[in-house]
């Protein structure tokens, strides 16, 4: 289970096994008012006002108010909906730890285990590469009668088998059509029809101190029910600032990863995907993904097989007073541009550092996050127009933005074998904070290894540098290289701080 710092934790609402087996509403405008297929949910009465017609035939109808105590009806949405709530399992392998390996804590730092390390045929204990195998469990809910379920990225990630298990307690095989990580969202399908499924709601629709049930499996008790109410609204949390959460107080646990949040009405407001913990488990902070924000990236899995996200190719922070009055300004809102990056939608719209970003397409930016998210929920290529403060007065700046690769764009599949003349390495640009963290200008990150570069001692996370000699940049440099059929290649990798060639044979 990775653990995100946020003065003590947010962790990933998912339970593995290894081995054995300011609250802001700073939603894009598309999510606040701009026009999207997602089916409005109504706000319940306890009057005779007709509900809203349900879109599909077998589409719950909206769960009114408890008339005599004016609350949600909770045992009736539960009924409703907990049909349509599954239990997601998976298997697979992944790089194993030092503990996992059997070596003392820190062994794997040593400079005569990372040598050796480097060597074909040298592996820890576990599967070729030092992998281990693991099994995970989390929540889905089904949006389509036909087997189409959404969950958590997360809860997937690594997965070889994924088992979805239904509330009657019928099991099927899924398939993963897609995941984004960058907002940790994933399509899932089964062979089945005729199945119940959720009605989905709309996230403009709520408000802080609007009651929530969440309903997954944590700690793989299945079907279980929390409810609380909505504590904030647009929260940016650290690594995860494209996303801009839901925070309730409802009781979410590691299990509870993907499973639905719902609205008073029994419609699916949010998907369950983190907690703030100290211990691992509940401690009365939790955060889900705004439904609107994962159709936008079902539709986009589901047509293409991915989601794209933009970029603008800036560095952010947020303004105090003190910063605020440095530049004019009367209230410390905005983003402050602190770094443009060469080449980027930022340099060729003119942006520069000391630019504060104060809205986007007439969205106001409150804070450094809220421009996260705008940027990154909208689609490469789409131009944009920002308010942007310099030299102590307002000017418009249009921009044509980026894309940013977040979903690992492979050279070669690892996942079904190698083809003949292909490395079987799965690779992706290094992020802004990656380079960073590993002092690289540049190189692509070993996301699959297979055929050759296993057999050769390449292991997921070592980051490509070179091939032939020839710094890598991009794929295309990559693909250039093996468009020419070599019989073998020599890959110079970074691995735990330390540059080492491996010699691949291809065959």
């Amino acid at each position: 289970m990775n653990i995100k710092p946020l003065s003590a934790a947010l962790i990933a609402a998912g339970v593995l096994a290894v081995g054995t087996a300011g609250a802001f509403d700073i939603a894009p405008n598309w999510l606040k008012g701009g026009a999207r297929a997602a089916t409005p949910a109504p706000v319940a009465t306890t009057d005779s006002a007709a509900p809203r017609t349900p879109v599909a035939a077998n589409e719950p109808a909206p769960v009114p108010l408890l008339a005599a105590q004016g609350v949600p009806n909770y045992r009736a949405i539960f009924k409703q909906a907990g049909p349509a709530v599954v239990g997601v399992t998976v298997a697979g392998t992944h790089k194993a730890s030092s503990e996992e390996q059997g070596l003392p804590q820190g062994m794997e730092n040593d400079p005569f285990f990372k040598f050796f390390r480097g060597m074909p045929g040298f592996q820890g204990r576990g599967q070729p590469g030092g992998a281990v195998p693991f099994k995970g469990m989390g929540s889905g809910f089904i949006i389509s009668a036909d087997g189409l379920i959404l969950t958590n990225a997360h809860v997937v990630r690594d997965a070889k088998e994924v088992t979805v298990k239904l509330s009657d307690r019928r099991e099927f095989a899924a398939k993963v059509l897609g995941s984004d990580t960058t907002t940790d969202i994933a399509v899932l399908r089964i062979n089945a029809s005729n199945l119940p499924i959720v009605r989905l709601g709309d996230t403009r629709q709520l408000e802080v101190g609007d009651p929530v049930l969440a309903i997954g499996a944590p700690y793989g008790l299945e079907q279980t029910a929390t409810q609380g109410i909505v504590s904030a609204k647009g929260r940016s949390l650290p690594g995860d600032a494209v996303v801009p959460f839901i925070q309730t107080d409802a009781a979410v646990n590691p299990g509870n990863s993907g499973g639905p949040l719902f609205d008073g009405s029994g419609a699916v407001v949010g998907i369950n995907a983190q907690i703030y913990s100290q211990s691992g488990g509940f401690q009365g902070l939790s955060f889900s993904i705004p439904i609107n924000v994962a159709l936008k990236v079902k539709d986009q899995i589901v047509a293409t097989g991915r989601a794209s996200h933009a970029r603008l190719g800036v560095t952010v922070q947020d303004l105090n007073q003190t910063l605020a009055e440095s530049f004019g300004l009367a209230r410390p809102d905005g983003a402050l541009i602190a770094n443009v990056a060469p080449n980027s939608a930022a340099a060729a719209a003119g942006l520069k550092a000391g630019d504060v970003v104060t809205e986007v397409n007439g969205e106001p930016v409150v804070r450094s996050g809220a421009l996260s998210s705008l940027i990154g929920l909208a689609s490469p290529g789409e131009k944009v127009r920002l308010k942007v403060w310099r030299d102590r007065s307002a000017r418009d700046v249009e921009a044509k933005l980026g894309g940013i690769d977040a979903d690992k764009e492979q050279v070669a599949s690892s996942d079904d074998g190698v083809q003949p003349g292909q490395l079987g390495l799965g690779l992706r640009p290094l992020t802004r904070d990656e380079r960073q963290q590993a002092s690289l200008d540049s190189g692509l990150v070993v996301e699959k290894v297979a055929g050759p570069a296993a057999k050769a001692g390449v292991e997921a996370g070592d980051v490509l540098l070179a091939i032939n000699g020839k710094p890598v940049q991009s794929l295309e440099q990559v693909k250039s290289v093996m468009a020419g059929k070599p019989k073998s290649v020599a890959l110079l990798v970074q691995r735990d701080g330390e540059k080492i060639f491996v010699p691949v044979k291809i065959g």
